[in-house]
């Protein structure tokens, strides 16, 4: 029987520079300097390592040395699913990967799912080997975000919470809102209901009295319900009813519409939030038999490509940019100043608002 070839220890940095006869040092500069090398001297220790397998300096060990990890920490409260099907997260993850991909960074993403063990997450986000984190889009109570705060690195919060002394990209949301607000306003709209993502961590699928409104956790949707009553006056607002859904799905807009219709078949306008749930109201008004924007004008908010292919009148908002412009905040860090960048949104008017066929009267009737 032919005796089984010895198996041949581990190529290390000292055993790769004996070989080559040259010095650690020179085989480092290879892999973190290879400025130092001329293009032959560099090719040669690298076609030796492949030889004799060195995988190249211990990633471990060297963010130790210079304490830096490579690499951005993406923190956002839902499931890591959630982040490749909604598409606004789509667009945002995607800026800021292009933004980490240009300036050389790896992306740590740490999902806190609003089902998930504080005490598990909050572990995750202390032991995450990053240089620094973006935060997108969380309530300001939420524990995981806490737990951001106590790492000694770099903050940039895209959207939500709005704290002084961090750095922050986002929109003027309720400035977007009360524009849209305004629209429906000047077609002689109402009697509107409105639909809303959710306004806190505790599960509420069901009518927002105006006090929750104004005690929002989450700062964005709390912003455009203001946006809207901006529009409308205080005392119009207080006749509008908002229904609100923990879940951002095209199932909980149809069923929010679904509870507003039951109680007020007369709405003249459906007002979401968001385009997810907007869509999700067109999908019950079809259900209904009911026309749009003939019977009922439905609005969105946010411009993701669904609801531009079918002309939804909405707030366009630039979510790709908004990961470009985390990564750029985040990786410059500048010292002793917080810096915020607000980008410009657009009113696009689609297919989906017209006139209220008659002057709505304000909406009195309770839930």
């Amino acid at each position: 029987m032919a005796r089984s070839a010895k198996l041949r220890r581990p190529a290390t940095l000292a055993s790769l520079a004996a070989e080559l006869g040259v010095s650690r040092t020179t085989v480092s500069n290879a892999y973190n300097r290879p400025d130092q090398l001329s293009p032959e001297l560099r090719q040669r220790v690298l076609e030796t390592a492949r030889q004799l397998g060195y995988p190249g300096p211990d990633p471990v060990a060297r963010s130790l040395r210079t304490r830096q990890a490579g690499a951005v920490g993406l923190l956002f409260t839902e499931a890591l699913s959630y982040a490749f099907r909604d598409p606004a997260a789509v667009g945002f993850l995607e800026g800021l990967a292009l933004g980490c991909e240009e300036a050389g960074q790896g992306l740590l993403m740490v999902p806190a799912s609003p089902e998930a063990d504080h005490a598990h997450t909050a572990a995750a986000v202390h032991r995450a080997a990053v240089d620094g984190f973006v935060v997108y889009s969380v309530p300001d109570d939420d524990p995981h975000f806490a737990a951001v705060q106590q790492r000694p690195l770099p903050l940039v919060v895209c959207d939500q919470p709005i704290l002084e002394g961090v750095d922050h990209v986002g929109i003027d949301d309720r400035g977007a809102m009360a524009g849209l607000g305004g629209h429906l306003i000047e077609l002689g709209h109402r009697r509107v209901g409105v639909i809303c993502m959710r306004l806190g961590r505790d599960r509420n699928d069901g009518l927002v009295e105006v006090a929750r409104q104004h005690a929002a956790h989450f700062h964005v949707q709390r912003a455009r319900l203001a946006g809207l009553q901006d529009a409308f006056g205080p005392e119009e607002w207080s006749a509008v009813r908002v229904v609100e859904r923990f879940d951002h799905t095209v199932e909980s807009g149809a069923s929010a519409a679904a509870q507003l219709l039951d109680h007020d078949p007369g709405l003249s306008a459906l007002a979401a939030t968001s385009d997810i749930l907007a869509l999700g109201a067109l999908e019950e008004l079809r259900r209904r038999g009911l026309r749009v924007p003939e019977d009922v004008t439905v609005t969105g908010f946010d411009g993701i490509p669904e609801a531009e292919r079918i002309g939804l009148t909405t707030v366009r908002q630039p979510v790709r940019e908004k990961g470009r412009a985390a990564s750029r905040l985040l990786l410059e860090r500048a010292e002793g100043r917080c810096r915020s960048i607000s980008l410009p949104t657009e009113l696009m008017i689609g297919q989906t608002s017209g006139p209220a066929k008659v002057a709505d009267a304000p909406w009195f009737s309770g839930l």
